[in-house]
């Protein structure tokens, strides 16, 4: 396993900054569950929030309103088929994790588990807002643990040298691209 990372609170809008897939996961009592999300977005900076789009319909949505929790987990080049199959099935007819191959890990701050083997992890408690989750399926969490991988992400940045690391984008009907060549600018 990766070594990981603390990430200042703070910093942590960097790990959605560029507009990554990510693998939602929850639980609430002894269920848990993971579905993929191209709709997350850093919010505010203190305290860090983020914003997911989370369907009435899913099982995930449910464990979210149960527990009020969910990890935000950052998923890599590697793990693109198993977030295919993660976003494929309803967690309601079948063990998401197992189905996708994936696995959970305990989170720092949450009940909900963390996805093994992704590049980062936001921990979030909902700040509710029952009209926004209602009529647009917008959930707004507070950011209460953070880390990357420090292979990848290391003061405050991404640094994506090698392919399989490279954070996930969904584009539509299983294709992703995944992220690019970094370059920065004088200013």
């Amino acid at each position: 396993m990766s070594r990981l990372l603390a990430v200042d609170l703070a910093k942590s809008y960097r790990l959605l900054n560029h507009g990554p897939t990510v693998l939602v996961s929850s639980a609430a009592g002894q269920r848990s569950n993971v579905m993929a999300a191209a709709w997350a977005m850093p919010l505010d900076f203190d305290p860090p929030k983020v914003a997911v789009v989370i369907d009435k319909a899913t099982h995930t949505r449910a464990l979210i309103e149960a527990s009020g929790e969910f990890v935000l987990n950052v998923p890599c080049r590697a793990q693109a088929e198993a977030v295919l199959r993660a976003g494929g099935t309803d967690g309601r007819q079948v063990d998401k994790f197992a189905h996708s191959g994936l696995s959970g890990l305990p989170s720092q701050r949450v009940a909900a588990p963390r996805v093994d083997g992704c590049i980062a992890y936001l921990e979030c408690k909902v700040i509710s807002e029952p009209r926004n989750q209602q009529s647009y399926d917008l959930f707004i969490g507070e950011v209460v643990a953070a880390e990357a991988d420090a292979e990848v992400f290391a003061d405050g940045h991404w640094r994506f040298d090698g392919d399989a690391k490279r954070s996930l984008h969904y584009i539509a009907g299983g294709a992703f691209f995944a992220t690019g060549e970094a370059f920065e600018v004088e200013t």
